[in-house]
């Protein structure tokens, strides 16, 4: 069985990130995105971090991704008049 190997890239400038990743180092590289950002003598910043990290979740999504994206769920909502 072959493995599917994903290529992310950003262009900054004269600058190049490229990254790439399969199912089974997906989030090792989310991992490595946060380092470049948090890194002050990389010019990656946290906005270029999230917005990768995007499309790495929605081109390798996971169930967990799945719960992350749905909304909290609701509590029941108690009339005023019976509340004391």
């Amino acid at each position: 069985m072959e493995t599917e190997i994903n290529v992310l890239a950003l262009v900054k400038g004269d600058e190049k990130f490229i990254f790439l990743f399969d199912d089974t180092n997906r989030d090792a590289t989310l991992r490595q995105l946060a380092h470049f950002a948090a890194d002050p003598e990389v010019n990656f910043s946290w906005y270029d971090a999230a917005t990768l990290c995007r499309k790495i979740r929605d081109a390798v999504p996971q169930d967990s991704d799945l719960a992350a994206d749905l909304p909290p769920a609701r509590q029941p909502r108690t009339p005023l008049s019976d509340r004391r």
